[in-house]
């Protein structure tokens, strides 16, 4: 039980460090937030960094729960997996990645 409880947190970050990687670009911050919003460089920065980690603690997560072997795979499925659900929630719903952005904008 404990195993798949980690597996979702770790699905959970995978997405998550998706998103923040798309909204670290300037077209999909656009699609997100509007074609007037502009996209800082300190925003980029911390949307990239919080992206990369989000990867990261996935990956973390895979290893804690399965023997590495395992884990290496999982976590690439999580990766593919996050990744196609990310290009459709941008392509259909783009705003809903608002949710992912707090402090950020700042």
């Amino acid at each position: 039980m404990a195993e798949a409880l980690t597996l979702c947190l770790a699905a959970v970050l995978s997405f998550t460090g998706m998103g923040w990687l798309a909204l670290s670009l300037e077209v999909h911050w656009q699609q997100t937030f509007g074609h007037q919003a502009v996209l800082t460089a300190r925003a980029t920065q911390r949307l990239r960094l919080l992206g990369w980690t989000g990867l990261l603690l996935s990956a973390v997560l895979c290893f804690v729960a399965d023997r590495p072997s395992m884990a290496v795979l999982v976590w690439l499925m999580l990766l593919a997996a996050s990744a196609s659900l990310m290009t459709q929630v941008l392509a259909w719903r783009a705003p809903w990645l608002r949710m992912l952005v707090l402090r950020v904008r700042r």
